[in-house]
């Protein structure tokens, strides 16, 4: 490492996490040459690529430099196989207070998704066409039963959620706190405590249609080609926080003669997300907290911030694992065209583009993608070069300040990145 130190202050990290109290300013930083930024990209940002059926391609990254932070962020690419037709699933997920769920939804969701697609597409005639229609229910079904087992899978080791008055605080404890016998009870109990967003793509083995699953605040953006140097910067999906007027909206709509449903820009006065998966607190009647979750050893290390959100609960789910699926045609292009493609990024990618905005960026880093004489060209991956563009660009002094700042703790929000080229 170039042993070159420079000087940020506040103003020049980008988000919230970052103000002139965290002092003393200004911070040190490491100025990198361009191959040792690559490098901390390689160590800090876990980029991954899959080919789609030859041509296309998959990129992603999950970036969180501090070294004193574990990033609640996670990236999916797979290919899914359905009788015998590959179906392309891509997803960004950020997880909240844990990183049980996260972890949990990243990995099973995939493999739910392939176990729905395989039950209800017919396997009997492979070029049989399935309406938009069919698959977005299917896919928002999926999505809800995969949901409802996070809880599902505890009360059933009780009967039921009507049952669990039958037991004492003694005999919950044995059964989910079962460490020392596998831990499988109590590893099922801890998904209940934690929650995340979920943005996951699903494209059919023709490549015509594109299908955006969103619960929570997680972007999608259709990056396509328009005139001769353009780009044209499409957001298709909302978020789905206490942001959102129209969130909100819902959320007392389903909570008549509730006041304190949202309090303070959040539902039940704690989580900002309207949407997502696990968050069992939310979506369950404060029994379910009280018995299971806070007989968890270890648990909650503080139960009295829980109990002024369980007063709130009345009439749950507070937090809704409907997803919003938005279907879109994929324009055919030609080979030698300019590419276009889907980014899905996690709310931490907003934080990143806050001076310059996300369009530039998103415009700034297409042209790249697009100029196979572009220095940065082929080095990483594209979520990789998003990522960078992101930071600063070729601004070497502005991406070293956000890979090597000298701060404990961390300085900008975990951002996991997905590309795809359609």
């Amino acid at each position: 490492m170039v042993d070159l130190l420079q000087w940020a202050y506040p103003e020049d990290i980008p988000g919230s996490r970052c103000s002139p109290e965290d002092g003393p300013w200004p911070r040190a930083f490491y100025l990198l040459a361009d191959e040792e930024i690559w490098d901390e990209f390689q160590r800090v940002a876990d980029p991954s690529s899959i080919r789609l059926n030859g041509h296309w391609q998959a990129d992603g990254v999950n970036f969180q430099p501090s070294p004193m932070a574990t990033t609640q962020d996670r990236y999916v690419l797979k290919q899914l196989d359905i009788h015998g037709q590959l179906w392309t699933l891509t997803g960004v997920f950020d997880g909240h207070l844990g990183e049980e769920t996260v972890a949990h939804v990243a990995h099973h969701l995939p493999i739910i998704v392939e176990e729905f697609l395989q039950k209800f597409i017919p396997g009997t005639d492979p070029n049989q066409k399935l309406s938009p229609a069919f698959v977005s229910g299917l896919f928002s079904r999926c999505i809800v039963e995969f949901d409802d087992a996070i809880a599902g899978d505890i009360l059933r080791l009780f009967g039921g959620s009507d049952n669990l008055d039958r037991f004492s605080d003694q005999e919950i404890r044995e059964v989910i706190n079962d460490q020392e016998k596998g831990g499988d009870n109590y590893k099922k109990a801890r998904l209940c405590m934690y929650g995340t967003t979920a943005l996951v793509s699903l494209i059919d083995p023709d490549r015509e249609n594109l299908w955006v699953a969103n619960l929570g605040d997680c972007q999608a953006v259709l990056v396509s080609p328009k005139g001769t140097d353009e780009w044209d910067i499409d957001f298709i999906t909302t978020e789905h926080n206490c942001d959102s007027d129209a969130e909100i909206e819902r959320v007392i709509r389903e909570h008549p003669g509730e006041p304190e449903c949202v309090v303070n820009g959040r539902v039940l006065g704690a989580l900002a997300p309207t949407r997502g998966l696990g968050d069992v607190p939310f979506k369950q009647p404060p029994s379910f907290t009280r018995r299971i979750l806070y007989n968890l050893a270890p648990g909650f290390s503080d139960t009295a911030p829980w109990e002024i959100c369980l007063a709130r609960n009345l009439t749950p789910p507070y937090i809704s694992a409907k997803a919003e699926i938005t279907h879109r045609r994929i324009a055919r292009h030609s080979k030698s065209s300019r590419p276009h493609f889907l980014v899905l990024a996690s709310d931490g990618f907003t934080e990143l583009c806050s001076a310059s905005g996300r369009e530039q960026i998103l415009a700034a880093w297409a042209a790249q993608e697009a100029n196979s004489c572009s220095p940065t060209h082929r080095r990483g991956n594209m979520a990789s070069r998003l990522l960078r563009q992101a930071l600063g660009g070729e601004n070497r002094a502005t991406v070293s300040c956000m890979l090597t700042l000298d701060m404990e703790g961390s300085w900008v929000d975990d951002t996991a990145i997905v590309v795809q080229t359609l």
